[in-house]
C-alpha cells in the first residue's frame, strides 16, 4: 500500500488541540476463556490480560460512541469526549481496545495518538505507548487473539465509512474477521472497468493491459524481477516495476480470464482464473479496497462488492460470498527478465507504460525492517521475510517450500516431493506440479504471509 493521502481525508477533525486526561480506575473482570497462547507468542508478548464475558453497560457503549465514534462522524471534540474515554478506560475491558485501535489508525494528531494509546494501554494492561503506538497495539490484539467487544462491526464501519465513504458497501457481515481488517493508507480503486488510464488517489488497477513482444520491451533489464504465467502454452510476464504501482491487472491469456493481485507487502503476486464460474455468477472484476488483513491486501469485486480474502482467493462477503465462490489460481513464477524471455521465447510482456514512470523496490528498502503494518505472533520456524513456493496438496494440506534450499536442491538435480506435489525449475523460478505434471497453482510469497493465511502449514524441509 502506499502512503496515506492523508490531506484528501476528513482527517482536519484530528488536528483539534486536545486537553490531557488522567485515566485511572480499577477493574477485576470474570476472565473469559480463550485458546491457550503458544510459548512464542508469550514469549515475544507476555501473557493475555482477563477479558470479561458478556455485553457492555450502556454507560459503556454510551461512552464508546461519544470518544471513539462521534469524533469521526461529527467532527467533534470536547470536554464529552474526554470523559468518555475516561469511562471506556477505567472499564479495564481488553475488547474495547480493537476500537481504540481503530480510531488510532487515522489520526493524524499527536495529542490525540497519546490519548488514545494512553486508553489502550489501560485496557490492556500494558504500557505501550510508544512513537508507533497503532502498530504495538494492534499487534498486541492479534497476538493475544482478544475477542472484538459486542456490536463491533456496526462500530467499526461507522469509524472507517465516516473518513472514507467509498467503504459504504465494503463494511457488510460476511466470513471474516473484522477485528483484523486496517487502512493500507489509499483510497478504494472503484473505477469502472476498462478505465485503467482514469486517475485516481488509489493503486489504480490495469485492465486488458496492452502488450509487446520479448524484442520490443528494451525497457526491462535482464536483472528486472518479473511474475511470469503460462496458461494453455501461452506466456506473458508482468514486471514487478509495473506490478508494484497497479498491484492489481485484469488480463486474459491463453483463452482463460485472470485477474491478478499482487500484494508489495507479502511478497506474493498470484493468479486467479475469473471464467468458468458457476451458473449466474459474473466475471469478478477485481479492485484494490484500500484495506488490508495482517500486512496483506484485501481485494474486492467491483461488480457486486463482494470481498475477497486475497491469499485463498475466496469470496468472504457479499453475493459471491452466498455462493460459496472460490477461484482456482494458476502459477506464478518469480523469475528475472533474462531467463525468463530466455527460456520463454514467444512470451508477450505488459507495455512499459502501466509502471507510471516508477521503479520502486520495497522490499530492500520501505519493508526491510519487516513488516510494516501489524501482524501479530508469526510462526517462528522462518525468517519473516524468507522466501518460500507455496502450494496445496491433495488432500488439502497447505505446504511451503523454503526456496533458496529448494532452489539449490533442483539445480543439484534432486527430486523434491511433499505428497503429491513435485517442484520444478522454470525459467529461473519454481513451480508446482502434480505427480502427473498437471499444473497446481504455486506462488511465491513471504513466509509470514503464507504461514498466517495457513496457520500450520507444514514446511519444506523439516
Amino acid at each position: 500500500m502506499a502512503t496515506a493521502f492523508g490531506s484528501r481525508f476528513r482527517l482536519i477533525l484530528f488536528t483539534l488541540l486536545l486537553a490531557a486526561l488522567s485515566l485511572s480506575g480499577v477493574n477485576n473482570p470474570q476472565a473469559q476463556a480463550t485458546a491457550p497462547l503458544s510459548a512464542h507468542v508469550i514469549q515475544q508478548y507476555g501473557e493475555r490480560p482477563p477479558i470479561p464475558e458478556g455485553p457492555l453497560s450502556m454507560a459503556l457503549r454510551s461512552a464508546i460512541q461519544i470518544g471513539l465514534v462521534d469524533i469521526v462522524t461529527k467532527s467533534t471534540w470536547g470536554p464529552e469526549q474526554a470523559d468518555a474515554l475516561e469511562e471506556i478506560a477505567r472499564s479495564k475491558d481488553p475488547r474495547i481496545a480493537w476500537v481504540v485501535s481503530d480510531l488510532m489508525r487515522f489520526s493524524s494528531s499527536s495529542r490525540l495518538n497519546v490519548l488514545l494509546s494512553s486508553t489502550a494501554s489501560d485496557l490492556l494492561g500494558r504500557d505501550l505507548r510508544s512513537a508507533n503506538a497503532w502498530g504495538t497495539v494492534t499487534d498486541h490484539l492479534i497476538a493475544w487473539d482478544i475477542p472484538a467487544p459486542p456490536d463491533y462491526l456496526r462500530i467499526k464501519r461507522a469509524i472507517f465509512t465516516g473518513v472514507i465513504p467509498g467503504w459504504d458497501k465494503i463494511f457488510v457481515e460476511g466470513k471474516i474477521d473484522w477485528r483484523l481488517v486496517s487502512w493500507g493508507g489509499v483510497l478504494i480503486d472503484n473505477r469502472p472497468h476498462d478505465k485503467t488510464d482514469d486517475v485516481c488517489n488509489c493503486i489504480p488497477a490495469a485492465d486488458n493491459p496492452e502488450v509487446t513482444g520479448a524484442e520490443e520491451a528494451g525497457w526491462l533489464g535482464d536483472d528486472d524481477i518479473v511474475f511470469g504465467i503460462t496458461v494453455n502454452g501461452e506466456s506473458r510476464a508482468y514486471p514487478r516495476r509495473i506490478m508494484e504501482v497497479r498491484e492489481m491487472v485484469n488480463d486474459s491469456l491463453g483463452g482463460r480470464d485472470l485477474g491478478i493481485p499482487y500484494c508489495t507487502l507479502c511478497g506474493a503476486a498470484q493468479a486467479y482464473f475469473t471464467d468458468r464460474l458457476p451458473d449466474g455468477v459474473e466475471r469478478p472484476i477485481l479492485r484494490t479496497s484500500g484495506l488490508l488483513i495482517r500486512s496483506n491486501k484485501v481485494m474486492y469485486d467491483l461488480t457486486t462488492y463482494s470481498v475477497f480474502d486475497t491469499f485463498l482467493g475466496h469470496a468472504v462477503t457479499g453475493p459471491l460470498a452466498e455462493k460459496n465462490l472460490r477461484l482456482a489460481q494458476a502459477t506464478v513464477v518469480t523469475t528475472d527478465w533474462g531467463r525468463w524471455k530466455r527460456d520463454h521465447p514467444d512470451t508477450t510482456v505488459l507495455k512499459e507504460r502501466y509502471a507510471l514512470g516508477r521503479d520502486p523496490d520495497f522490499r530492500n528498502t520501505r519493508d526491510a525492517e519487516g513488516p510494516i503494518f501489524p501482524v501479530g505472533d508469526i510462526d517462528p520456524r522462518l525468517p519473516v521475510h524468507e522466501d518460500i513456493i507455496g502450494a496445496i496438496t491433495a488432500s488439502g494440506k497447505p505446504v511451503a517450500f523454503q526456496r533458496s534450499k529448494a532452489f539449490l536442491a533442483l539445480q543439484g538435480g534432486e527430486e523434491i516431493a511433499y505428497e503429491n506435489i513435485r517442484l520444478k525449475l522454470d525459467a529461473g523460478g519454481i513451480r508446482a506440479v502434480d505427480a502427473d505434471g498437471s499444473d497446481l497453482g504455486s506462488h511465491q510469497a513471504f513466509w509470514f504471509a503464507w504461514s498466517q493465511f495457513y496457520s500450520g502449514t507444514a514446511l519444506w524441509p523439516e
